[in-house]
């Protein structure tokens, strides 16, 4: 698959799971995958998905602005850059984020989230 369709389909994935079924998230990650999340850095699939599903908010709705990507490497890995706005239930304000995900080839072929780096960008 080209990047451009493989950021687009990953995205629309990763962020549809993340705001209707979050503990799902966890198959996007392996063991040695990593998140730096607002510069806390987590290792692993099951420290990754306790992150996520610990966040103070059960509930929110990203929309996104922009979806960039570059192949990474010969062996089929995809850099993404997502940029866009964050929603959380009775908050009026949108919260502005930045997200780098690499995607490489797992032993299966399929690929997974190797980083992860999440971000809000506050103005």
């Amino acid at each position: 698959m080209e990047p451009d369709a493989v950021a687009k389909a990953f995205v629309e994935h990763y962020y549809t799971t993340f705001d209707t079924q979050r503990t799902n998230l966890v198959a996007l990650y392996q063991d040695n995958s990593m998140l730096t999340f607002e510069g806390e850095k987590i290792q692993g699939a099951q420290n990754i998905s306790a992150k996520l599903n610990g966040l103070p908010f059960q509930q929110c709705k990203h929309n996104i602005s922009t979806v960039d990507c570059q192949p990474s490497s010969p062996t089929g890995g995809v850099l993404v850059f997502v940029s866009g706005n964050l929603q959380l239930p009775g908050e009026e304000h949108v919260l502005k984020f930045s997200q780098m995900f690499h995607l490489v080839p797992g032993p299966t072929g399929n690929l997974y989230v190797y980083n992860d780096i999440f971000r809000l960008n506050y103005a």
